[in-house]
């Protein structure tokens, strides 16, 4: 009977695990679910007089007594005036729409319209728009980034510019796929997009990266890693070894090519294989479209290079950092910064890290970029 009380113990211990992987995996679904399904709303803000009150309050920190008595009252000058010419922008933009209007309402008179002459407002200063994506291993951020596409495509002009800034490691194929696929909407609508890159765009954070006009790094950012990996964990040998069997049923020769559980085949290992090639075909030929002078087959060997060095590859196009990039536009553009946040519960808050945490255990074996 001793046999008997050994492979009850073994049993136990067996449904232990597999319940608390259950467990484990409804969990993180569940919570996903709640991510997914939260109501949320766009914050939009005006970035640049952020910094432009750190410059004047820099200014004033220098400057003795008098001189800043001075400056605040050239301030105030200054934004009086400002205040003034946006009420007679305002108040020209107005009248061109009523004259407009009447020249409409003329048209549809049986009389001859009178030409009416316009005053056009003084032009406006061009935005940039600064989106940010941070993403996770199942690029799950894909759906806030796809809300705040949205809302600057609702009101984007043809001088405005879009800056993405940028950081992931890379992950599954098909969240990357669809984060790329969004970013490509600046692009195939012709706005200026640029994907600023601080800490690291690797495999399909770099693809992401691909679909901007241009991409900028700081010097020890890591991009690259063209490649594709996955990797499977297989304890078919463990249960054997206490004769417990599996049993997978499939309909189609490759529905289920290798397993957790199962014993795994050489042709199953070669069909995993092929179609890791193909997966890897599919991300060289898109670094290729939108990256045309990059030399596909040198870089696309899954190594990554810090941007410093990814720059004379043709992989990065400037060396800055995100700061020093939307500073070098403040004289020229308002800066706007779009996210989109989701309202979510404490205990959301709370399990959000623990969800992340989960996830890296569990997807490792999905194919990732």
């Amino acid at each position: 009977m001793h046999w008997f009380s050994e492979y009850s113990l073994f049993l136990a211990e067996t449904a232990t695990v597999v319940i608390a992987i259950l467990a484990v995996l409804v969990f993180i679904l569940s919570q996903r679910r709640k991510l997914a399904t939260a109501a949320g709303h766009l914050s939009v803000k005006d970035v640049s007089k952020e910094y432009e009150q750190i410059k004047d309050d820099m200014l004033m920190s220098s400057m003795d007594e008098l001189e800043a008595k001075l400056f605040t009252k050239d301030l105030k000058k200054q934004k009086k005036l400002e205040k003034k010419q946006a009420k007679i922008v305002a108040k020209q933009k107005k009248k061109v729409e009523k004259n407009n209007q009447q020249s409409v309402e003329q048209s549809n008179t049986a009389e001859p319209a009178t030409p009416v002459a316009e005053e056009t407002p003084d032009k406006a200063k061009a935005k940039l728009f600064v989106l940010s994506f941070n993403g996770s291993m199942d690029a799950h951020e894909v759906e806030e980034l796809r809300q705040e596409i949205t809302a600057v495509l609702a009101i984007i002009k043809p001088e405005d510019e879009v800056v993405v800034k940028l950081e992931s490691p890379g992950g599954v194929v098909h969240g990357y796929g669809l984060a790329a696929s969004q970013l490509l909407r600046f692009r195939t609508r012709n706005i200026p997009f640029t994907a600023v890159v601080d800490k690291v765009a690797a495999s399909g954070g770099y693809m992401m990266a691909c679909t901007a006009n241009k991409i900028v790094a700081a010097p020890f950012a890591i991009v690259g890693s063209i490649g594709v990996v996955a990797q499977i964990p297989n304890f078919n040998r463990l249960l054997k070894k206490h004769d417990v069997d599996i049993e997978l049923q499939t309909a189609g020769a490759y529905k289920r090519t290798l397993t957790m559980f199962g014993e795994n085949t050489d042709e199953g290992r070669q069909k995993f294989k092929q179609e890791l090639e193909e997966t890897h075909l599919l991300f060289k030929d898109f670094v290729k479209e939108y990256r045309p002078n990059v030399d596909i087959e040198q870089v696309a060997t899954g190594e990554h290079w810090f941007a410093s060095q990814a720059k004379d590859k043709g992989l990065v196009d400037e060396i800055s950092t995100s700061d020093d990039f939307i500073l070098s536009h403040l004289e020229s553009h308002k800066i706007i910064s779009v996210k989109y946040q989701r309202k979510q519960k404490l205990s959301e808050k709370l399990s959000k890290n623990v969800v992340k945490g989960l996830e890296r255990l569990f997807l490792r074996h999905e194919k990732g970029l």
